[in-house]
């Protein structure tokens, strides 16, 4: 039954609504706003508390004029994702573009892969799908896996129809392996924001004026295989058009102390927060997992 049902949500909804134009979509987007904040009012509780906890030098309006936005931004995730199940390859890399992609280039030449970190910030679905166009390394996304495997093979196929391979944490390290002994080289798109499973084996530190568990997952695979680590930063440009810089974080990774490949992609998330705060994912439970002085920092 629930393979039926994902079938008929995918082609029979979210397919035939993808192929409307962009114009009717930030209709659908504006209706679905109204709805998220005024009648379901979705994880407002979060959301506020997110933003009070992250930005104590704001008063209660602003706090609520991000909340806003946010609400605003979030609609638009959800139509610009489902539009990019159809879009076109001409399209897609006319809405998101790289700005420099020329700063990876001697590594391609050397055959080096490299880490692409970020964040879950402005539009990423559209980063996954059009990574193998953007840059001359073969691209590849590591993300989680979605709990509905039938929905989550019927989205894997959308997202690397234009060349993108997408891993996930439970066979990312095959993948690695694979890459790095046949030589290929790879960049790997990596989203370390979000809370992470196991706080045993992340990275603790201060962020947003809280103590947060980071993810160690990329620090750990650009030390043990010796990957430059760059932070791609993604703004909006307008409406539906986003565009993202390639930032060098390290050459050589092995050579920096534990936690500094962390904190240095934190820095530059935080430099976008400052700049425009309600393009994060505000709704996410970021900080969920409560410090213990036994833990240490």
């Amino acid at each position: 039954m629930e393979k039926l049902l994902s079938h008929v949500l995918f082609y029979g909804i979210l397919m035939p609504i993808s192929l409307l134009p962009m114009r009717l979509l930030y209709l659908l987007s504006d209706v679905i706003c109204f709805i998220l904040k005024h009648i379901v009012k979705y994880r407002k509780n979060v959301i506020l508390s997110n933003l009070r906890n992250s930005f104590p030098e704001k008063d209660e309006k602003e706090i609520r004029r991000i909340a806003d936005k946010y609400y605003v931004h979030l609609s638009d995730l959800v139509v610009e994702s489902i539009k990019m199940l159809t879009i076109s390859r001409k399209n897609l890399l006319k809405r998101y573009k790289c700005t420099n992609p020329s700063i990876l280039y001697p590594y391609f030449s050397t055959g080096r892969s490299v880490l692409l970190v970020s964040a879950h910030y402005n539009n990423w679905e559209y980063m996954v799908a059009s990574l193998e166009l953007q840059l001359k390394h073969h691209g590849i996304g590591v993300g989680k896996r979605m709990s509905n495997k039938t929905f989550e093979e019927l989205v894997f196929k959308r997202r690397t129809r234009y060349g993108t391979e997408v891993c996930y944490a439970d066979n990312s390290r095959k993948v690695l392996e694979d890459y790095d002994k046949s030589g290929k080289a790879c960049a790997y798109m990596l989203l370390s924001d979000q809370s992470p499973n196991n706080t045993k084996k992340c990275y603790w530190t201060d962020f947003l004026h809280q103590k947060t568990a980071v993810i160690y997952g990329p620090e750990y695979i650009a030390k043990k295989y010796d990957y430059p680590v760059f932070f791609y930063k993604v703004s909006k440009t307008k409406r539906g058009y986003y565009s993202f810089e390639i930032v060098k974080l390290t050459d050589e990774p092995r050579q920096t102390p534990y936690g500094w490949i962390c904190e240095q992609a934190l820095m530059q998330l935080k430099s976008m927060l400052d700049a425009h705060p309600q393009y994060w994912l505000w709704s996410h439970r970021r900080w969920k997992h409560k410090y213990e002085e036994s833990m240490g920092l």
